[in-house]
C-alpha cells in the first residue's frame, strides 16, 4: 500500500511541476522555475520508492498517463485552454488505459 501512496505522490508533484513549468515563463520567474525542479526530484524520489512494490511498467503507465490526464485538465481549469472532441476522447482513452492496466495486473 505505501508503494501506492508513494505513486500518488510522485504524480502530483509531476504535475504540480509541470503547472509551475507555465507559471515559470520559460524559466524566468525564480520561484515558479525553482519550484518546477522540485517538484520533479520529489516526483522522480517518489515514483522510485513506488518502484519497490509497483512493478516498473505498471507504475510508469500510470504515472505517465494520469499526469498527462490531469495537466490536461489544469490547462483547461487554470489556464483558459481548450480542447477539441478528439482531444478530451483521446484523455478519456488514457484514464481509461490506466483504469486497464491497473485491472489486468
Amino acid at each position: 500500500m505505501t508503494s501506492w501512496l508513494h505513486l500518488f505522490i510522485a504524480i502530483f508533484l509531476e504535475s504540480l511541476g509541470t503547472t509551475c513549468m507555465k507559471f515559470s515563463q520559460g524559466f524566468t520567474q525564480l520561484i515558479p522555475s525553482t519550484l518546477v525542479v522540485i517538484c520533479y526530484i520529489g516526483s522522480i524520489s517518489m515514483l522510485t520508492k513506488a518502484l519497490k512494490g509497483i512493478n516498473l511498467n505498471i507504475a510508469y503507465a500510470i504515472w505517465s498517463g494520469l499526469g498527462t490526464a490531469i495537466i490536461a485538465i489544469v490547462g483547461v481549469i487554470l489556464f483558459k485552454e481548450t480542447l477539441n472532441p478528439l482531444q478530451i476522447v483521446s484523455i478519456i482513452l488514457i484514464i481509461l488505459g490506466v483504469v486497464g492496466v491497473n485491472l489486468l495486473s
